[in-house]
């Protein structure tokens, strides 16, 4: 998942736990040298790094509030991703700062949803009706905010 992010443009890979997060540790060093190939693949200058991995409450409390979070959530009420980016939109500028959260292959339980909910500056952004494994939906969910908010349009 770590190559393709970067392939799209990610910035900053950050391992997030959830409640029904599979794995209790995540290898960062291979992230880290899958992050390097990719960067490599793609001719870019810097390699984006690998944060260690943090609690959903804890990455909240550490994020900046200017930063669009933009969260997948197969329970979002808008099922167009397309008209979930729209109002966000008008105000996203391709320079903006944005953050994407993939969820756990379980979901986020409502909790999460509720504390990830209460947060400012945010898009809850359905994949379609298909449940996506993580390492897929992180890349449709990237080709998507591309098309509609970044460096694509």
């Amino acid at each position: 998942m770590a190559q393709k992010a970067v392939e799209m443009g990610a910035t900053l890979l950050q391992p997030v736990l959830t409640r029904r997060t599979q794995v209790s540790r995540i290898n960062t060093g291979r992230l880290a040298a899958n992050a390097v190939e990719a960067a490599e693949q793609c001719g870019l200058l810097s390699v984006p790094p690998v944060a260690a991995e943090v609690k959903l409450e804890r990455a909240m409390a550490m994020r900046e509030e200017s930063r669009l979070l933009i969260f997948c959530d197969e329970d979002a009420p808008v099922s167009n991703p397309l008209e979930a980016l729209a109002a966000s939109r008008a105000a996203a500028s391709p320079d903006q700062p944005l953050a994407l959260l993939i969820g756990p292959e379980g979901g986020f339980d409502d909790e999460e949803r509720r504390i990830l909910l209460a947060q400012p500056r945010i898009v809850r952004l359905s994949l379609g009706p298909r449940i996506l494994r993580a390492d897929t939906a992180a890349v449709a969910a990237l080709a998507i905010i591309q098309a509609c908010l970044g460096d694509w349009r």
